[in-house]
């Protein structure tokens, strides 16, 4: 099975379905279906060949989920990027991936007039690129993780199979296409025959319309960072009332979720199933987690949970307290575009731990592992800890200076009308970290600086900092 054979199946099984929802704009499978194919024959004409690569620099609509389709269908790949970026960087992604094609919205209307006909899909293998997803890389340049259909669809058929998706479910594509989010969504819709409503990149982080966008479209499978469910929680009035009626998943990747907000979730929504998936984008989903009554109770840091996805999960080196998490198995990429092929097990740069549960729980990066003062320090655990504290509502530390110098800066939002002070969150931290852990200087913030994807902008965050330097 190929990732176009999803949407075909799904047309000749039910053309009369749902598939894709975009405002008031619905497209059923069997138009979702045709429209891929006139969307092939019109690239078939501009020179797509089987292995090519298509750069979809477009925005999340009807017609670019065709055209993904579109492109699967000739054995090519595609490469979404948001809108959001500007011409230099896709011009940069373009270049990298020697693309075919680059397709902005305005290109796509004329691929919808092309007249339809039924297309013989390219011939494919599961080994194949499917999609090309571009990360910001540590040398400042955009890297492309190359995900075949083997990658891809071991994990949407496990994710699949634990959510107990079908025909009749309405899942929310709140990620944008460029994000590994995206694939669950959309493709876990397919895989069921079920409806993906597209989140319009405008309301992405928009807490009252998501709240509205989540009752009113009778989502029933939610899928999102933590930051959104927090903004949605905090000014969106989500837990204000009842719980959704539809929902019955709700999942969240991408960065932790403090203990505190998760615990309040799970208690507002006791009928829903809440999972905490963990996974870099060169590996997609590895580890899972369910967040049940019995963590009610939990006062450590959420676990990332267990092996998922047909993938083994360890930490190197073995037996350590604290390990890097390395990931074996069908989910791991093709590799990075213009790179050696992945060989072997992916060292994702997360460190971990396994909890006295068995579970593995996540500490944090490697590339922001920092020294301050002598000791190695991981910013990610004392904001863990920042989150734990009664009037703090969210929190990212940056370390500010070097050497002798070097000071632990937190960026603090308060929970509501608290306001926690310097020496209460001191005292916190002391309670819970060594020493040379305890935070050196706060700064409350009405919000955390977020990048397009949701997670914190640890740049921003600095910069922050290094603004109130200056103006003393």
């Amino acid at each position: 099975m190929l990732l176009p054979d999803l949407v075909r199946t799904a047309a000749r099984r039910s053309p009369h379905a749902p598939a894709v929802r975009d405002g008031a704009a619905t497209a059923t499978y069997a138009e979702l279906d045709a429209l891929a194919d006139r969307c092939a024959h019109a690239l078939a004409d501009l020179g797509v060949r089987p292995g090519d690569r298509v750069v979809l620099w477009t925005s999340k609509s009807i017609d670019t989920v065709a055209v993904m389709q579109a492109v699967l269908r000739l054995g090519a790949a595609y490469v979404p990027v948001a809108p959001s970026n500007p011409r230099p960087r896709v011009q940069c992604i373009a270049d990298g991936c020697a693309a075919r094609l680059v397709l902005a919205d305005d290109d796509l209307a004329g691929l919808r007039t092309r007249p339809g006909q039924t297309l013989n899909d390219a011939a494919a293998t599961p080994a194949d690129c499917a999609f090309i997803l571009y990360t910001s890389g540590s040398t400042g340049a955009p890297k492309g993780v190359s995900i075949s259909h083997r990658n891809a669809l071991s994990f949407v058929c496990w994710a699949a199979e634990e959510t107990g998706l079908d025909a009749s479910d309405r899942l929310a594509n709140h990620a944008p296409f460029n994000f590994d989010l995206s694939v669950f969504d959309l493709y876990g819709a397919f895989l069921a025959g079920a409806c993906v409503d597209l989140v319009p990149a405008t309301l992405a982080f928009a807490p009252e319309a998501l709240t509205r966008f989540l009752f009113e479209r009778e989502i029933t499978v939610w899928y999102s960072v933590p930051s959104a469910l927090q903004l949605m929680t905090a000014d969106g009035g989500l837990l204000d009332g009842d719980p959704p009626p539809a929902l019955r998943v709700c999942v969240f990747a991408g960065e932790p979720f403090p203990i505190a907000d998760v615990l309040r979730l799970r208690a507002a929504w006791p009928a829903v199933r809440l999972f905490n998936w963990y996974g870099p984008t060169e590996t997609n989903v590895c580890t899972s987690y369910e967040v049940t009554a019995h963590d009610l109770t939990r006062t450590r840091p959420l676990p990332i949970g267990q092996a998922c996805s047909g993938d083994q999960v360890w930490l190197d080196p073995p037996g350590a307290d604290v390990g890097e998490i390395v990931v074996d198995g069908p989910t791991v990429m093709l590799g990075y575009w213009g790179q050696p092929a992945q060989d072997g097990p992916y060292r994702t740069g997360d460190f971990g731990r396994i909890g006295p549960d068995g579970n593995l729980e996540y500490v944090g990066r490697r590339d922001h592992m920092v020294k301050v003062r002598g000791h190695r320090v991981e910013p990610s655990e004392i904001e863990a800890v920042l989150a734990t504290h009664p009037a703090v509502a969210a929190a990212a530390v940056v370390v500010v200076g070097a050497g002798l110098d070097s000071r632990i800066h937190a960026a603090v939002v308060p929970a509501g009308d608290a306001r926690p002070t310097m020496l209460g969150l001191k005292a916190h931290c002391a309670a819970h970290l060594p020493t040379y852990m305890v935070v050196d200087a706060v700064r409350l913030v009405a919000e955390l600086p977020r990048t397009a994807n949701g997670k914190v902008d640890r740049a921003a965050v600095t910069a922050l900092w290094a603004e109130a330097v200056v103006r003393g």
